[in-house]
C-alpha cells in the first residue's frame, strides 16, 4: 500500500462547464471538461460513469485529464442523492435507477454544443462498469465503451463477502427498510476489518489518498443500508451478449471487492469484447504504479476507434 500514489496529471488544463439534467424530477449535477486549446468546434466525447460510492472530481480525475489531453470532451455527473445532485434518501443506491440516470446523462451529453453527438464513448468503473454494460447494450449507435474493474456479477460480489459480515449487511438492510424516520446509513468505505460496505483491497487507504490529493475535499462516507440488499440481484454480465459496439474490459485478477468473472465474459461469445487482465486488486488501477498501464490500454483502444486517431491537444 505504501507504494500507491495519486497520478499527477495537474499539467493538463481543462475548461469545466457545470450544468444539470433531470431524472424523474430529480436534479442531477454534471461537469463537461473540454480542452483549453480549441482545435475543433465539436469534440468526440466520453461519458464517465462512476462506481458504488463515486462522486465527481474523485478517483476519476486523472482519467478525465488524460482523455481531455487526447482531444476528447469528458462529462462526469453525480447520481441522485450523491454529491451535488438532489434526491432523498441521501447516499442511496439503486442500480436500475442509476442506469436510468446514466441514460439521461448520455442524452444530456449529446445535447452539448461542444460535443459531436455521433462520436460518443462510454467509460465505467467498478459498479459503474456494470451500468456501462447495460447502457452499451441499449445504444448500438455509440462508438465504443471502456470498463475497468467492473462489477459484472452481483451474486459473485455477495459470495465474496465473509458470512458474518454478509449476515450483518442483510440485518442492517432490512432494519433500514422497516424503520421509521431517517434511513439507516453505514460507512461506504472503512478500514480493513471494520464495518463498512467496502473494507477490502485497501479501500480506506485509497479514500485517504484521494482526499489528500484534493486538498482535503469533504466526502460524505455513508451509504444507506438498504442499498446492500440489491447487490445480489444486479447481474449486468447477462447483457454482454447484446453489446454491438467495441468494448474494452480491464479486470483485476486480485479484486475482492468486485471479483472479476472472465468465464462469464467468455460465455457471452461476443467478438466485440476485448479483455485485459491485470495482476492487481480493485483499487490499484486508479493509482501509481498501475495507472500508466491502465490508461495506456484505454488510450490505445480509443485511438483504434476514434476519429481523432493520434491527435493530441
Amino acid at each position: 500500500m505504501s507504494n500507491r500514489n495519486y497520478p499527477n496529471t495537474s499539467e493538463v488544463k481543462t475548461i469545466a462547464q457545470k450544468s444539470t439534467f433531470l431524472v424523474d424530477g430529480t436534479t442531477c449535477a454534471a461537469t463537461l471538461h473540454t480542452p483549453i486549446k480549441s482545435v475543433k468546434n465539436e469534440y468526440p466525447a466520453i461519458l464517465m460513469v462512476g462506481g458504488w460510492g463515486s462522486i465527481q472530481e474523485g478517483l476519476t480525475t486523472p482519467f478525465v485529464n488524460q482523455f481531455v489531453a487526447e482531444g476528447y470532451a469528458v462529462m462526469e455527473f453525480d447520481y441522485p442523492s450523491w454529491g451535488l445532485s438532489g434526491g432523498w434518501p441521501r447516499q442511496d443506491i439503486n442500480p436500475w435507477t442509476r442506469v436510468k440516470t446514466a441514460n439521461a446523462a448520455l442524452a444530456h451529453l449529446k445535447s452539448q454544443t461542444q460535443v459531436d453527438a455521433h462520436s460518443i464513448y462510454l467509460w465505467g468503473t467498478s459498479f459503474g462498469g456494470g451500468h456501462v454494460v447495460d447502457l452499451a447494450s441499449q445504444h448500438p449507435e455509440l462508438q465504443g465503451a471502456i470498463i475497468q474493474v467492473p462489477m459484472l456479477d452481483g451474486l459473485a460480489t455477495v459470495r465474496a463477502v465473509p458470512l458474518k459480515r454478509l449476515a450483518k449487511f442483510i440485518s442492517y438492510g432490512f432494519l433500514d427498510l422497516i424503520k421509521l424516520g431517517s434511513p439507516l446509513h453505514i460507512p461506504t468505505l472503512s478500514k480493513t476489518g471494520e464495518f463498512g460496505s467496502m473494507d477490502r483491497d485497501q479501500a480506506w487507504e485509497a479514500l485517504q489518498i484521494v482526499l489528500k490529493a484534493n486538498n482535503g475535499k469533504k466526502y460524505d462516507n455513508r451509504v444507506t443500508a438498504r442499498s446492500l440488499l440489491k447487490m445480489g440481484f444486479y447481474r449486468p454480465w447477462t447483457r454482454l451478449k447484446d453489446i454491438q459496439i467495441p468494448m474494452l474490459i480491464i479486470g483485476a485478477t486480485r479484486d475482492t471487492v468486485a471479483p472479476f468473472v472472465p468465464e462469464k465474459i467468455k460465455s457471452a461469445c461476443n467478438p466485440l469484447l476485448q479483455v485485459v487482465e491485470m495482476d492487481a486488486n480493485h483499487f490499484d488501477p486508479y493509482f501509481e504504479p498501475y495507472f500508466p498501464e491502465t490508461i495506456q490500454y484505454q488510450l490505445n483502444f480509443l485511438k483504434k476507434y476514434s476519429p481523432l486517431r493520434h491527435l493530441k491537444i
